[in-house]
């Protein structure tokens, strides 16, 4: 191990990390303050929607391609990228088993139930992203930043979801925010875990941004798409896809 605030990019990796635990207690923060909850979620999921697949497309899979096309051949390459983002789909994919639905919330039985379980999965699927976000900021800053974005809105609902279920189980606003902190924190254990052990590899890097790739797909294709087409508001979900896919666009051009 080394001093983990001996380097500046460690410290900025640490930081974004941990903000993105801010997009979680956001979307707690929303439960009990906004009242048109629906609206914002669907701004939020659009455009965490077009920022992640832009992202995928114009920024992910070029850097992953030319590190291991650096020590493999070109269909060798591919088929790795095509591999370990299989792993990241099917990490999710298990997770999700364990992570309730918006409908799963009237259940009013079984909330504790299902928020203590979702919060486990919730909690894996944060650190494991943390460690993902944390070495995408230190390969390149701009693309972190960019990550972070997508991945950040994406954990508003998430944040939503669980502080409404704790809430509703245990009807106190107290401990429902302590739970929601704790939770919060995740991402920030992934990014400490990474800088604790100096993961800084060329092919570690590689593989992680990989399995990143297919938690993305993940995320856009199974959670968020069925959700923007089955919503009435397609001019609201085009304009902020349209932003998300701008937001990537231009950060990409001044990067």
């Amino acid at each position: 191990m080394y001093n983990v605030f001996g380097d500046f990019m460690n410290i900025i990796g640490i930081l974004v990390t941990l903000a993105l635990g801010l997009f979680i207690l956001f979307g707690a923060f929303i439960i009990h303050i906004f009242k048109n909850k629906d609206k914002f979620l669907l701004i939020s999921l659009s455009m965490a929607f077009g920022v992640m697949i832009s992202l995928i497309l114009i920024e992910l899979l070029p850097e992953v391609y030319e590190v291991f096309n650096e020590k493999f051949n070109p269909i060798i390459s591919i088929l790795i990228i095509i591999g370990l983002s299989l792993v990241g789909l099917l990490i999710l994919k298990v997770l999700d088993k364990f992570i309730p639905d918006h409908n799963d919330e009237d259940e009013e039985d079984h909330l504790m139930h299902i928020g203590i379980v979702s919060s486990i999965a919730i909690i894996i699927h944060n650190i494991i992203e943390g460690m993902a976000v944390y070495n995408t900021v230190n390969t390149s800053l701009n693309l972190g930043i960019l990550l972070s974005i997508g991945v950040g809105m994406h954990n508003i609902p998430l944040g939503m979801i669980i502080s409404s279920t704790f809430y509703k189980s245990i009807e106190n606003r107290k401990k429902s925010n302590i739970i929601i902190i704790l939770i919060s924190l995740s991402t920030f254990v992934g990014g400490l875990i990474m800088a604790l052990f100096n993961f800084t590899n060329e092919i570690v890097i590689g593989v992680l941004l990989s399995i990143t790739i297919g938690m993305l797909i993940y995320i856009n294709i199974i959670e968020i798409l069925p959700k923007l087409i089955e919503s009435k508001d397609k001019k609201i979900v085009l304009i902020s896809t349209i932003l998300g896919v701008v937001i990537l666009f231009l950060s990409h051009l001044i990067g």
